[in-house]
């Protein structure tokens, strides 16, 4: 911290020469004159360091003293400001940026968005957006208490909102509401029924009456779980079986095998660049674009764009509301071509597996999965047969 005072105060370098330089650093210590950095390069020399402001009387007590003075050199901020008292231009510059630092930390430039899961952060600046608050804005002129309850009257899924105001950032913390779970509808008369052809390997009826059980096979749009259940009478008695209906509910898995099938062309468009090509640099600022150079009117029919952003970010990873955008645009034309068959084929088999997963949900499996590949009408057909298990039942109205 001295290092740094004595930097903004500035520091002379100073060579004492005489015939008693000791005499003058008594007066110095006398009169209050700091100084350090004491060497000696020989007997009636003297080399020392004081500060900028005391550089005038040290030369009155080294007169006094009967030494001389010489300045070997200058350090500090002073002197590096002198260098460009000539420098109007630097000087003004220096006094421009100084200001527009002043101002522009009273504008809100990132606003950052915390807590919300289920809500996304888009939806949430949109609000803030219709309520007149985006990069730009000034900071000080927010009543935040009343954005946030302003916020919160917009989007129902929040249930507190908090504004904070740190700098050029504006920080939103976000609680979302509990969502109400779902009632179960208990209105109806419903049945469980197979939604593709198996061998049951398990049943759990939680309401109804299972009509299956495990090593039957069905069909499917058969029923697994009925929603007409049957009151058996004591033995031995004359009173009927007596009969009610209700909402069937459980869960019934199954040994299953499923087919899927898909293809795609043996020949593909492919893209062949011509050459021509067209740039333009637009500069984004506080949501506005301004374009700088290039045309954006493109006359050919086809054509890519490619697009690259640079944009700053602060130290804790914002992102500044501006943003220079590369836009390049080249154009092709197209031609037919042979696909590789292997390659095609891979394609079509992940596709395949990936909608084989997505039938079978979260608790089925597939045991083993074969493919057959052929080529058909000038198109590569590829067929999945997989063996599988899982949770073929469904609720259908019971007739």
């Amino acid at each position: 911290m001295r290092r740094l005072m004595n930097y903004l105060r500035g520091m002379a370098r100073l060579l004492v020469s005489g015939p008693f330089p000791e005499r003058l650093m008594n007066l110095c210590a006398q009169q209050g004159v700091e100084f350090w950095g004491v060497e000696w390069p020989e007997a009636h020399v003297l080399r020392l360091t004081v500060r900028r402001k005391d550089l005038a009387e040290l030369r009155r007590l080294a007169e006094k003293a009967g030494c001389q003075v010489e300045v070997e050199g200058r350090r500090g901020l002073p002197d590096f400001l002198l260098r460009f008292r000539s420098r109007y231009l630097f000087l003004i510059g220096l006094a421009f940026s100084l200001c527009a630092v002043a101002v522009l930390s009273h504008f809100v430039l990132t606003i950052q968005v915390t807590g919300n899961q289920r809500v996304p952060a888009a939806v949430i600046l949109s609000q803030l957006r219709q309520l007149g608050v985006k990069p730009g804005v000034f900071g000080p002129a927010l009543d935040r208490q009343q954005l946030a309850q302003e916020v919160m009257l917009g989007l129902e899924d929040l249930a507190w909102v908090g504004i904070n105001l740190h700098g050029t950032r504006l920080e939103v913390i976000v609680r979302e509401t509990i969502p109400t779970p779902e009632p179960v509808d208990e209105s109806g008369y419903y049945d469980i029924v197979a939604e593709a052809d198996g061998i049951i390997t398990r049943v759990e009826a939680e309401q109804g009456q299972a009509v299956v059980q495990a090593g039957d096979t069905v069909l499917a749009g058969e029923t697994l779980i009925s929603g007409l259940v049957s009151i058996e009478p004591p033995q031995y008695s004359d009173v009927p079986v007596e009969y009610y209906q209700t909402h069937a509910r459980g869960r019934v898995w199954a040994r299953t095998w499923r087919t899927l099938t898909a293809s795609i062309p043996v020949r593909a468009a492919v893209k062949d660049y011509t050459g021509e090509q067209k740039t333009t640099w637009t500069l984004e600022l506080l949501g506005r674009r301004i374009e700088i150079f290039g045309n954006s009117s493109i006359s050919w029919p086809l054509y890519d764009k490619i697009t690259s952003v640079r944009q700053p970010f602060l130290p804790d990873g914002s992102a500044l509301p501006i943003a220079l955008r590369r836009e390049t645009c080249r154009a092709y034309e197209t031609r037919l071509t042979d696909v590789d068959l292997s390659a095609a084929q891979s394609l079509l088999e992940e596709q395949l597996s990936a909608r084989l997963e997505q039938l079978l949900g979260e608790d089925g499996q597939a045991e083993s999965v074969q493919f057959r590949a052929r080529v058909e009408n000038e198109r590569l057909l590829v067929t999945l047969q997989g063996e599988c298990r899982e949770e073929i039942g469904q609720e259908q109205p019971a007739a």
